[in-house]
């Protein structure tokens, strides 16, 4: 079959769009996220609801990716290695990836759900007589929402640098 067949194309069309749209989606994501802690309320908790779904959308082609690509690199006919420097060192980033995005990631953002939800229902005791509890934790589960969504953000990068340069193919 080789790299240069069309079978092989239609592969590679496949495995761009599933980084585009997974990837893609799961950092517009993070914009939306932001924007659903700055609205709080209904509002707040309507758009967060969305981001949810919007994660749910884009786990699929992001577990496409690496199945597409592996299937990219058996049809090369060795022109392509699982040894080669940026395709191991991609899967690798990969797996990285994945793990901060289920490990931390995700639950940072069901948390700020609830959260958006409670602040939304009235539910939020206030502290003090001043802001709802809820408000600090958002502001804190924010934060780290960011620096989380911002490695994986850069993990991206640097698999889509590895998938261009292509370090360490003759």
């Amino acid at each position: 079959m080789g790299s240069d067949s069309g079978a092989y194309r239609v592969v590679l069309v496949l495995h761009l769009l599933a980084a585009i749209v997974g990837f893609g989606g799961m950092a517009v994501n993070g914009f939306y996220g932001a924007m659903a802690a700055a609205r709080r309320g209904r509002d707040g908790a309507a758009v967060g609801e969305a981001v949810d779904k919007g994660y749910k959308f884009a786990e699929w082609p992001v577990y496409a990716v690496p199945v597409l690509g592996i299937v990219l690199v058996l049809m090369s006919e060795d022109v392509f290695q699982f040894s080669q420097l940026w395709i191991s060192l991609s899967f690798l980033l990969y797996i990285v990836a994945i793990g901060l995005l289920h490990g931390l990631h995700l639950p940072i953002v069901r948390r700020i759900n609830a959260l958006l939800k409670e602040l939304a229902a009235g539910t939020g005791a206030e502290a003090g007589g001043g802001a709802p509890t809820q408000v600090a934790e958002l502001d804190k589960l924010g934060a780290k929402a960011g620096m989380v969504g911002g490695v994986m953000n850069l993990i991206t990068v640097v698999i889509v640098f590895l998938m261009v340069f292509k370090p360490g193919f003759p």
